[in-house]
């Protein structure tokens, strides 16, 4: 083994997030209450998940913590930029997933966490009604505002470092438009003619973070940093990306369950998909504009688990659809119902039905705390650019599609690749393969 080369987590880590609604103030109350003693942080792997180091009589199972220098909970500070002027409180007591009992020890705490006016263009949420908006001339306006209120909060909180995460709601779907994201000088040229076509406000959200120095994750499947640009713009400053879009529920059986039927080679003819939720994420996807972006990210996981290139046979022609139906009696407490019909022995059908009653939020805010914990992690190794060994956490991890580049999915193999980074990180051999 060698010695760690990460820098030290010394001093107080910011996480930013573009969002103060149901899973971002799930997510703050959690860590609030875990460093109070009462709660604990059931999800997280960076908190729960141990590693095994060395081989042989060196054999280890180490905590992430005893083999890289992660931030530790007491050190983390809040912000948030949000279109309702709520605080992260009066934000938890609307969204209804936690009950009061859980909520109200870290009142005050919760209470002193007030959004920033965020950078909006209804064009791209049309469901949403927010006022806590800035009123932006142009896009590299909004740059210039976003980047002055990670400074503030950088000076007022007094902290060492901040990672920037997109929990808002999922934007209409903007097509990847290679005359415009193709470098980071197009994409400003962009900015600065206010090319409300083709820069999302997440695209403003994602500079202003690189251009700190800050993390950005991609919470939802916006294309926002899944360009070129940011990419090169990533690499270029030596700061770390990370997406896109929290794999919580259906997804995370998904790319767990098809592994299931390629590794024992059981044939696929169709796979449907359908969820119903009645949170704000949930009215957002009513709009169809919307509900193509994440159609998109949702699709992808099955095609790059079960390949016909590689098993004609078995995974020829099945048809896979995917639906989200927005219904508000059901809240954040979200459910999926996956139909998968499957064929055997001499081509007899079978199948296979999964029912998940989930809560988004209790899934996603422990993830949400390991991409924030591991991408702080990163920039400290000297990693810049996209961060695939996040690939576990993400539904449609980000690679080099202009180089025809196939992401991963399998969440085992995504979970080794995981692993071989830590490892790498705390100064041990990477020392599992992905076959």
């Amino acid at each position: 083994m060698e010695k760690s080369k990460v820098k030290p987590a010394d001093g107080k880590l910011g996480i930013m997030v573009v969002g103060l609604g149901a899973v971002t103030s799930t997510f703050m109350t959690g860590v609030l209450m875990a460093r109070k003693g009462l709660a604990k942080p059931v999800g997280s792997m960076t908190q729960y998940d141990k590693i095994r180091v060395g081989k042989g009589n060196d054999k280890k199972y180490l905590s992430y913590y005893d083999i890289v220098p992660l931030a530790k909970l007491d050190d983390i500070v809040f912000g948030a930029w949000d279109v309702y002027p709520a605080n992260a409180y009066q934000s938890a007591m609307y969204a209804e997933v936690l009950k009061e009992k859980d909520i109200n020890p870290v009142k005050d705490e919760l209470s002193k966490i007030v959004p920033f006016k965020a950078a909006f263009d209804k064009n791209y949420a049309k469901r949403l009604d927010g006022d806590n908006v800035k009123s932006c001339a142009t896009r590299w306006d909004m740059v210039e505002e976003l980047r002055a209120d990670i400074k503030k909060f950088k000076a007022d909180n007094g902290l060492d470092r901040v990672v920037v995460a997109w929990a808002a709601s999922t934007e209409i779907y903007v097509e990847p438009n290679l005359k415009v994201h193709d470098t980071l000088a197009h994409l400003e040229e962009a900015m600065k003619a206010n090319d409300t076509v083709n820069i999302a406000p997440s695209m403003c959200y994602a500079y202003a973070a690189l251009a700190e120095g800050c993390p950005f994750i991609m919470g939802a499947p916006n294309t926002t940093v899944d360009i070129p640009a940011m990419w090169e713009m990533s690499e270029k400053l030596n700061v770390p990306i990370a997406g896109k879009d929290f794999k919580t529920g259906q997804t995370l059986v998904k790319s767990g369950f098809a592994p299931i039927i390629g590794t024992r080679c059981l044939g696929l003819a169709g796979w449907f998909s359908t969820n119903i939720l009645g949170n704000r994420d949930g009215l957002v996807l009513d709009e169809p504009a919307n509900f193509h972006t994440k159609e998109v990210s949702k699709l992808s996981t099955l095609e790059s688990i079960l390949q016909a290139d590689k098993q004609p046979d078995l995974y020829t022609d099945y048809y896979h659809k995917v639906r989200i139906n927005y219904y508000p009696p059901r809240n954040d407490n979200k459910e999926g119902w996956d139909n998968i019909d499957i064929f055997g022995w001499m081509g007899y059908p079978m199948q296979i039905k999964i029912n998940f009653l989930c809560r988004d939020s209790i899934l996603a805010a422990p993830l949400l705390l390991d991409l924030c914990l591991l991408s702080d992690l990163a920039a400290r190794a000297g990693k810049g650019g996209i961060q695939r060994f996040l690939s576990f956490f993400l539904k449609a991890p980000m690679h080099d599609y202009t180089k025809n580049e196939e992401p991963v999915n399998h969440l085992f193999q995504q979970y080794t690749m995981l692993k071989n980074a830590i490892r790498e990180m705390g100064g041990y051999e990477a020392d599992e393969e992905i076959d």
